[in-house]
């Protein structure tokens, strides 16, 4: 193989590596001791960016998600209180003070509606675990709290939890 070739072919491998990244869903079973959880309960891990769907004391289903930007980073146990398709949305109110021209509500299904195509609101605030149209924002520290994920990745888990299911939030 001539040196021009196997530079091009490293180029090509590079560039698709490259390209897929974080918007690319892949939930996937992960080896986790959790046995301080019990199953079916969601743990997000911000520092990793990482939300994990506790099967049993040492496995777990592992997702990429997007959380809260510095100074909007929360931690604590709460519960999904709510489980919608397509919502409609509406900025909460510090997010409305930082950007006044965001409008008030943005349709469910909405291009421009931050919550994707599934959201799971978590009890105590106004936070939710959610989809997003900006798919190359998960993976990063982006939100004002929320827990941001892969259109296809929060339609997976919406399917694997109810409300009522525990939600554990750790830094």
């Amino acid at each position: 193989m001539s040196l021009k070739i196997a530079v091009a072919l490293a180029a090509t491998i590079g560039a698709g590596a490259l390209m897929s990244s974080a918007a690319e869903a892949r939930p996937e079973m992960v080896g986790m001791r959790a046995e301080n959880y019990s199953p079916g309960t969601i743990v997000v891990k911000t520092a990793e960016r990482r939300l994990y769907l506790i099967l049993d004391s040492g496995h777990a289903m592992r997702y990429p998600v997007g959380v809260g930007k510095a100074g909007k980073q929360w931690a604590g146990t709460t519960q999904i209180d709510g489980k919608y398709r397509n919502p409609a949305w509406s900025p909460p109110a510090e997010l409305k003070r930082d950007k006044p021209s965001i409008p008030n509500v943005i349709p469910g299904g909405s291009p421009q509606n931050p919550m994707g195509v599934a959201a799971m609101t978590l009890a105590g605030g106004e936070y939710a675990i959610h989809g997003t149209n900006v798919p190359g924002s998960v993976g990063g520290f982006v939100s004002y709290g929320c827990i941001r994920m892969l259109n296809s990745d929060i339609t997976d888990l919406y399917q694997r939890v109810s409300v009522g299911t525990t939600v554990v939030v750790t830094r």
